[in-house]
């Protein structure tokens, strides 16, 4: 007899489809193409005037009819194309009936430029656009669209009304693990005993100048804007910031015993989850990385596997100076030695840093390297670091088998998640 149950006893949770897009393309298939093939969606921005910027290059999706509104506008419509492509996949609730709870990643709602404008000229104030101007034009009635796409929770409840989701939808940020948050939900719903489906999505679309003058002041950007497709290099000496960049992604989870039950085609399991948050720094992680260290270990421990089950990481690999020299420190703690001989890689080198995206992004690049048996290389890898000496796959991807992946995010101000994800159930 099957078991549904895994070595805890809880049920096992897999995946039945999954959606993405990225700067490379819509859908997995012309992703997955491109990314094994070593190619990078970085260029120049042509979205918005970038005169004066110091970073005048992204990973921006260009190729929608949204691409030129607004971010929230974009992130919800590359929300819902991630989420139809892992419906479709996953058959179950393809009317518009999805039988389990929504949790949906969404970046933070601001008032864009264009809007600051309609409303100075509208506002008897001189000096900057408040947040009592806001209100005033919404209670004004004039910019009713407006007021709704204010609220945090639009994009979640546009997509529950399109595809039926149960309950409330829930909307989430955790920074840079935003993704894995919204998966490791689902999970949490699942094995609860809550629900015995999920449907998590991850989006962000929200690339403008603004966005480019903050993480400038930070100094988290590349610079290397005559290079674009270069310019993303994880764990290269010469790295020098992250791209920013767009896209979503999207898993219908569900309980093995629910699966099976219909018939389903099983495409992954997500066999354990770790989380773990400092408060450091409101955006670095702790250098020392004893919470990303926490996050790997508790993520084994969830799933009941030691680290020398780990075949490939999905490594969150930035391409900030600091963040990928934190990284290979908490994972030479959990590795040991074994850590410059595990293959890793950063999906990041060609698809730029996708924020509250994109672990759920490489989630779903993960299951498709255990399915296919190649692993996505680290592009742009010709100066390699000697303090960071690691198997990036540099290059040029690799075939191999792998059982099992470790797919790290780690966010601003410390806020870690991990998953472990197989191709079939134990």
């Amino acid at each position: 007899m099957a078991s549904y149950t895994d070595k805890a006893g809880r049920p096992i949770v897999v995946v039945t489809g999954a959606g993405m897009v990225t700067s490379l393309g819509q859908g997995k298939q012309d992703n997955w193409a491109k990314l094994i093939a070593g190619k990078s969606g970085i260029h120049r921005i042509t979205r918005f005037p970038i005169d004066g910027l110091r970073t005048t290059i992204a990973g921006t999706v260009d190729f929608l009819a949204e691409s030129g509104r607004s971010a929230p506008d974009l992130s919800e419509e590359l929300a819902s194309l991630a989420a139809a492509e892992a419906i479709a996949e996953s058959g179950i609730g393809s009317k518009g009936n999805f039988p389990g709870p929504l949790f949906c990643a969404v970046p933070p709602i601001e008032i864009e430029w264009p809007q600051r404008r309609v409303l100075a000229q509208e506002s008897a104030a001189n000096g900057p656009i408040t947040y009592d101007d806001l209100l005033r034009a919404a209670e004004a009635g004039t910019h009713e669209a407006w007021h709704e796409r204010f609220l945090y929770g639009s994009i979640a409840d546009h997509l529950a009304d399109k595809f039926g989701t149960r309950g409330q939808p829930i909307s989430l940020s955790t920074a840079c693990a935003s993704g894995n948050t919204s998966i490791q939900l689902g999970i949490e719903a699942i094995r609860r005993g809550d629900c015995e489906a999920a449907l998590s999505i991850a989006t962000d679309g929200s690339v403008t100048a603004e966005a480019l003058i903050r993480f400038s002041l930070l100094s988290a950007l590349s610079t290397n804007n005559e290079n674009p497709e270069a310019a993303s290099r994880p764990f290269s000496k010469n790295r020098d910031g992250f791209i920013i960049a767009e896209g979503a992604g999207a898993l219908v989870l569900e309980s093995l015993e629910h699966a099976m039950a219909r018939g389903a085609e099983i495409i992954g399991v997500l066999e354990g989850v770790g989380e773990m948050a400092d408060s450091f720094h409101r955006t670095r992680s702790s250098p020392d990385a004893k919470p990303v260290i926490g996050c790997m270990r508790a993520a084994l421990t969830d799933a009941g596997v030691t680290a020398d089950d780990i075949d490939y990481i999905n490594a969150h690999g930035t391409s900030t100076p600091e963040n990928d020299r934190m990284e290979f420190t908490g994972m030479s703690a959990v590795f040991g030695e074994r850590i410059g001989s595990i293959p890793l890689s950063s999906n990041k080198s060609m698809i730029g840093h996708t924020l509250t995206a994109a672990a759920a992004i490489e989630a779903v690049i993960s299951l498709l390297t255990i399915r296919n048996g190649r692993i996505p290389p680290t592009i742009n890898y010709e100066i390699p670091d000697p303090a960071i000496p690691l198997d990036v796959v540099p290059n040029v991807a690799r075939d191999t088998q792998v059982n099992r992946v470790m797919s790290n995010s780690f966010g601003f101000g410390g806020q870690n998640v991990c998953l472990l994800l197989t191709g079939e159930p134990a």
